[in-house]
């Protein structure tokens, strides 16, 4: 899938965390996808997600091919486990984006394990080759 996304000038830009669980599950997503990007529905706010290595966003139902937000530089490194928040910076492309932004953060987790259900595995079978041979049955036994 291809789509063309546009940007209106920068209105606002923040700092925020966000929670582990979702970072890691949209990673994990990340690394299964042959062409390195994910498109996630958010349809309980009728926005689309689009996720690649450096940089995720949000496109409303509205605006069609208009970015409302993007997460960028995020910075993983900065945590000390896998469970603590990831800092991130929120660019908004409109005025109204930043009032939605808790709610966006917890509907993309839902919208997340959605598409993680669905994903199919896509990893090839291995046949696994021991050194050892079949000890036979001696004759007549």
């Amino acid at each position: 899938m291809e789509i063309t996304c546009y940007r209106d000038l920068e209105v606002k830009r923040e700092h925020r965390q966000l929670p582990a669980e979702t970072y890691n599950l949209a990673l994990t997503l990340l690394a299964r996808s042959a062409s390195g990007n994910l498109f996630i529905p958010i349809r309980s706010m009728q926005y689309l997600a689009i996720l690649d290595a450096e940089e995720w966003v949000f496109l409303d139902g509205v605006h069609k091919c208009w970015i409302d937000i993007a997460w960028r530089s995020f910075r993983p490194q900065l945590r000390n486990s896998l469970k603590d928040p990831v800092s991130y910076d929120a660019v908004y492309y409109t005025t109204e984006a930043a009032q939605i932004m808790s709610r966006l953060q917890r509907e993309l987790f839902l919208a997340l394990q959605q598409l993680a259900c669905k994903e199919p595995i896509h990893e090839l079978a291995k046949v696994l080759k021991f050194s050892g041979q079949r000890e036979m049955p001696a004759e007549g036994s």
